[in-house]
């Protein structure tokens, strides 16, 4: 590090060197967006100003008239945008913009894929958008001063975009920021007025305080042009584009304002934009995005809304206003009830809060009913990005558990593929005459659900059933125990029971079974010990010699497996044996049920039914002996 007086040339973070190189190349196909991401940060520097002013108004230091500019110089060949916002200190400068310190930073570099427009869609999500300055200059210049601060803590920034910056204190009159690219060679086209105020109605149009430029110099009479002058104007509407009328906004305008609020580069899947008017008053526009971020599953990450009240910017990610499983929606929600000095513990705890997060929710569920009846490409994008997250509802969301199920997605036994799109409703439209219960099978993975041992019988009848594979699906299953008035039911728990799908020969040759094996079982039970609560004859196999089931009310194994995994104490409910009378497997050891290796055959008949539900052996090595044993006594 080398200090001159108290000017500094630091080193840049290595992921900030990481991302300055993607960020060159990986957007250079639509390098304008610097002046979107610019402006953006402009006005959420005003943004943290009218929030922290209203506590202390001397922020405001006799200059209440929020505004950005945006201005260039052609014969110096730079391109300036100012702010009269919160403006940094010293130290926030080196924070913000010389290292990366939020959370998620492995995350997004892990997601990276070496595809230009994968990842510039992931350097959006990350909200790294000064960065993009150095898209079209080989120089950036800042100079800031934090609101509330004497003007000589001006600081002033500056980098080529390599591997250093310097910082040094400067003088600065105003608080706020001003932000000076130096063009790289063949960037001209943005020395441009109409070229620049092009970009500002295309992306920036919403943005709610004026964004300033100067008068482009008119003609006179004659047509010949006048001289520059240093009048300027308003290029922005300037006004909230939630606050403006559905029918005067269009889809484009909707889709960029999105961009803004989202910090995405992508579009999103749909959007609900409403004014709610009664005992509470407010706006929502609200977004589904198109893709998932990067970082959904931090969960040190507020995800959440924008808040404003009357306009006024209140505060980012509102976790209150939306529930958890919805954390993906993006958007803004305006209240004019709730007071200007709102806090999250006020949030919290206030009545008005939670009406607005009811209605918003209903919104979001609403849109999600009319994109799966009516667009069902875009309901498999959101299922595919938002699926597991959606599904955490059915146990988060009580008020809406039937909403939230009916618009869950599952893989099943019907189709061949492991895609999710068969829901409760269409699996009740396919049910069997006389099934009156939706089946369904939990697992570590797909496979291991659609090969278990346990739809061996549903697939011997032609019933379908559904397979659930994410860790998400257990919590969901354990809090839905009933759909459209069918209950779900686990085929590895409880005794088999297909009701009117079994007919009296087949309960009869059960109880034959179980009787002609009675013994068997007994001897096994005695020989597995504490290793399970019983032993039974089953028909709900075909193919296989045993498997393991839960008792009716007791965790199912795989439950009780990802607790485990989870590093919680679990209390170990014992596991039902059943055997399958016809296997060859069990009539041998029926037939040698007098013999020295029937103990070990038992064993083994246990750790293959443990195995082949995903299950963890608690001695690997005694298996491997013992199985060794056996074979090597079958040539003799």
């Amino acid at each position: 590090m080398m200090t001159t007086a108290n000017k500094e040339t630091l080193g840049f973070q290595a992921e900030v060197k990481q991302l300055l190189q993607l960020m060159i190349h990986s957007l250079y196909s639509n390098k304008e967006i610097f002046l979107r991401e610019l402006v953006s940060n402009a006005s959420d520097a005003c943004d943290k100003l009218r929030f922290e002013a209203i506590a202390d108004p001397a922020l405001n230091e006799n200059d209440s008239e929020l505004k950005i500019g945006v201005y260039f110089d052609a014969t110096a060949r730079t391109v300036t945008i100012t702010d009269n916002g919160i403006g940094m200190s010293r130290q926030e400068v080196i924070d913000n913009i010389g290292t990366i310190a939020k959370s998620g930073t492995k995350a997004f570099f892990d997601n990276l894929t070496g595809d230009a427009k994968k990842d510039a869609n992931l350097i959006g999500q990350f909200g790294v958008g000064f960065y993009s300055s150095f898209i079209i200059a080989d120089k950036v210049t800042l100079i800031t001063r934090r609101a509330g601060l004497t003007a000589e803590h001006g600081v002033k920034w500056e980098s080529g975009g390599e591997g250093d910056f310097s910082i040094e204190n400067v003088d600065k009159a105003g608080r706020g920021t001003e932000i000076t690219l130096h063009l790289r060679d063949g960037e001209d086209e943005f020395l441009n007025d109409w070229r620049l105020r092009s970009i500002i109605r295309k992306y920036s149009d919403h943005i709610t305080l004026p964004i300033m430029m100067h008068k482009a110099p008119g003609y006179d009479a004659e047509g010949k042009p006048q001289p520059a002058t240093d009048e300027q104007e308003a290029v922005n509407q300037a006004s909230a584009l939630w606050a403006r009328a559905k029918s005067e906004i269009t889809p484009e305008q909707y889709q960029e304002f999105y961009k803004h609020v989202a910090h995405d580069f992508a579009e999103p899947l749909a959007w609900s934009h409403a004014k709610v008017e009664g005992r509470q008053e407010y706006t929502e526009l609200l977004y589904i995005p198109g893709r998932k971020p990067f970082d959904l599953w931090d969960r040190e990450r507020q995800h959440g809304i924008k808040l404003y009240v009357r306009r006024v910017f209140i505060m980012e990610d509102a976790e209150r206003l939306l529930p958890q499983y919805l954390r993906f929606v993006r958007g803004v929600i305006d209240s004019n009830d709730l007071p200007l000095n709102v806090s999250r513990e006020i949030l919290q705890h206030s009545r008005d809060v939670d009406t607005i997060r009811a209605g918003c929710t209903k919104k979001v569920l609403g849109l999600l009913d009319d994109m799966a009846e009516n667009d069902a490409d875009k309901f498999k994008t959101f299922w595919q990005e938002f699926g597991t997250v959606f599904k955490e509802g059915i146990g988060e969301d009580h008020a809406n558990k039937e909403r939230v199920a009916k618009l869950c997605r599952f893989a099943s036994t019907q189709q061949d593929s492991d895609e999710q799109n068969v829901s409760l409703d269409a699996y009740i439209g396919r049910m069997k005459e006389g099934q009156d219960k939706i089946y369904y099978v939990t697992a570590d993975s797909l496979s291991g659900a659609r090969n278990s041992p346990h739809l061996e019988v549903y697939r011997k009848k032609g019933v379908e059933v559904l397979l659930l594979a994410e860790r998400v699906d257990e919590w969901a299953v354990s809090n839905l125990q009933e759909y459209a008035g069918k209950q779900l039911q686990s085929v590895a728990k409880g005794s088999l029971d297909l009701g009117l799908l079994e007919d009296e020969n087949e309960k009869a040759q059960l109880q034959s079974d179980a009787d002609a094996f009675k013994e068997l079982t007994e001897k096994i039970a005695a020989v597995l010990g504490e290793k399970v609560k019983e032993v039974r004859v089953t028909h709900r196999l075909t193919d296989s010699a045993a498997c393991l089931v839960a008792d009716e009310h007791a965790m199912s194994g795989h439950l009780e497996r990802l607790l485990k995994q989870a590093g919680q104490q679990v209390g170990g409910s014992k596991p039902i044996l059943e055997i399958n009378p016809q296997h060859l497997f069990v009539r041998k050891l029926q037939a040698n049920s007098g013999g020295e290796r029937f103990g070990d055959w038992s064993q083994i008949l246990f750790d293959q039914a443990l195995l082949a539900e995903g299950g963890q052996l608690e001695d690997p090595a005694g298996f491997v002996k013992r199985l060794n044993g056996l074979i090597l006594s079958l040539d003799q």
